[in-house]
């Protein structure tokens, strides 16, 4: 009998840590299965298509554009806005510069409060729920893997595993083709459009940025990539154990970029400076005829990744984490005043508008406090710190150094504010939710304001901006959130209980927007939850307040 107990018991042991191993085992298969349904290539130089010879000589030649967007640089990463990284010790002159010598939009928000439908927004001037891309895109088994983990949360996590019959494609989890895009309206009035960099509006050819109007495109599709080679000599990496993101990022992100729809590649040396070396030769190539760059970064996003260089300029920051984060601000803040010196040797200063801004805000993952001071929350929360983003625009002679403008401006309006500098058309076919906020800052544009409300939403978390007034409602926990953001604009005193008036009018507007958006074209799978004054690796404790997102 006692040997029968001892083998059952050893039987159990087996299979109980066999499931473990194949639970581990599970995080590591997706990418197991990408490197073996789509190879990557050794690296090879990337030929961009030569301009014409010598410009034209046409007076009414239309301004170039570069656009560049950081992947979830935190409000606070800038040391325009009195910040940086551990308490100023990294600078961003080059950032800072584009604000100072253009236009500072002083009121700039991300169009969501996470990468992928605030892109959308950004590259077709409308609301991304308007075509339903409410959710960032993932993987299937990305969703599964960070609905099954452990974050030792108050809270836990829900993932919606009845909504797996739902999910489309992941391919096919971007814009969709019948809507018009930027490079789509750019390329029309005859510009040269340009892709370097992360895309993440869809990963099939069909979706991709050489079908939704860019004549060249070299980056990434998906929504994070590796910055170099996990053991290669010059690469500082930093980990965070506490986060099922990052767990599930080191072993499925491949390090590896693709030129148009060619075969995949690895790159040469960090992906800032790859990004960057590219997007120099593209300038170069289209110096003499109008050009639009879109300068997609992937920097400071996870996973940790920052040159040995960069990371031993910074020794005064003692925590690892946060060194390695601060680094790669540095590097993208060095190669972005690259991009700026290049334009000036070519001649082309006065006739480029270069504009700079984030996807979302920082990120509570990271585990670094402070990312967006002053402003509460975090990536993934429609508080400030979660969508409120630096705007900035540069174009010596058009617009005055020192600029500022506090008109509530979004990255949804960067499509109507091209086409109105550019001459390109804007979309009449359909409703446009993009405004003009170059308008009155750049001589020969009429005066314009913002009349209607901004919107946000990501399943039941919902949140709307008119005028100072600011309501954010959520499903879990189940409450609404109201603040005047012109006494208060960190959002420190909720008025919800003592303003009753004021959250009927504005969930009647919520209710309204929400009443003409469309379902989804896909679900969101997992509800997690976000502290909105503490990062993730903080332990939790009941007086913590939080709000669930869905994704």
């Amino acid at each position: 009998m006692k040997r029968s107990l001892i083998w059952i018991v050893l039987i159990a042991a087996l299979a109980i840590g066999g499931y473990a191993a194949f639970q581990r085992f599970k995080i590591y298969l997706p990418g197991l299965l990408s490197e073996w349904r789509n190879p990557i290539a050794k690296n090879h130089a990337v030929r961009w298509v030569e301009g014409p010879a010598t410009a034209s000589p046409d007076p009414a030649r239309p301004p170039n554009v570069i656009l560049i967007v950081a992947d979830d640089l935190g409000y606070n990463d800038v040391s325009h806005n009195g910040g940086g990284v551990a308490g100023g010790i990294v600078k961003t002159p080059n950032i800072d510069a584009i604000a100072q010598q253009g236009v500072d939009f002083t009121s700039g928000y991300a169009a969501n409060a996470t990468c992928s439908p605030s892109r959308a927004a950004l590259m077709t001037g409308r609301y991304p729920t308007r075509f339903g891309f409410e959710f960032t895109a993932v993987p299937g088994a990305f969703a599964a893997a960070i609905g099954h983990a452990d974050t030792k949360s108050s809270h836990p996590t829900i993932y919606h595993k009845e909504l797996n019959h739902d999910l489309i494609d992941y391919g096919m989890m971007g814009v969709p083709a019948r809507e018009i895009t930027i490079a789509e309206a750019l390329q029309a009035r005859g510009y040269h459009t340009l892709h370097v960099g992360k895309w993440h509006l869809g990963d099939s050819d069909a979706l991709s940025p050489k079908a939704q109007g860019f004549d060249e495109s070299l980056g990434f599709r998906a929504g994070a990539s590796k910055f170099m080679r996990t053991r290669d000599p010059q690469v500082v990496n930093a980990k965070l154990p506490w986060d099922p993101i990052d767990r599930f990022l080191w072993p499925n992100l491949p390090y590896a970029v693709q030129y148009n729809s060619e075969q995949r590649f690895a790159p040469n040396g960090h992906l800032t400076d790859y990004l960057t070396d590219n997007a120099l030769k593209a300038i170069e190539a289209n110096r003499n005829q109008p050009f639009f760059l879109y300068l997609a970064y992937n920097a400071p996003h996870t996973p940790l990744q920052a040159t040995k260089a960069d990371y031993d300029a910074l020794p005064q920051i003692k925590d690892e984490k946060t060194r390695v984060y601060g680094a790669m601000i540095r590097q993208l803040d060095r190669r972005i005043g690259d991009v700026m010196a290049k334009i000036k040797a070519l001649g082309l200063d006065e006739q480029t508008i270069i504009i700079f801004t984030s996807d979302n805000g920082g990120a509570w993952y990271t585990g670094i406090p402070d990312l967006n001071k002053p402003f509460r929350g975090w990536k993934a929360t429609f508080f400030e710190g979660g969508i409120r983003v630096p705007i900035y625009m540069r174009w010596p002679g058009k617009i005055a150094p020192g600029t500022k403008s506090a008109i509530p401006t979004s990255g949804i309006d960067l499509f109507a504010t091209l086409a109105a500098v550019t001459g390109a058309a804007l979309p009449t076919d359909r409703p446009m939710d993009s405004v003009n906020v170059l308008s009155g800052i750049v001589g020969g544009l009429p005066v314009a304001t913002r009349a209607a409300p901004l919107f946000w939403r990501s399943g039941d978390y919902r949140a709307v901006r008119d005028g100072d007034w600011k309501l954010q409602v959520t499903k879990r926990p189940p409450r609404a959130y109201l603040y005047n953001l012109a006494v208060d604009p960190t959002e420190q005193t909720d008025l919800a209980a003592s303003e009753p008036a004021q959250v009927a009018r504005l969930r009647a507007i919520l209710e309204t927007q929400n009443q003409s958006m469309p379902e989804p074209l896909w679900p969101g799978l997992v509800e997690g939850p976000v502290r909105i004054d503490v990062p993730l690796n903080v332990p939790w404790t009941p007086e913590q307040e939080y709000v669930y997102w869905t994704n």
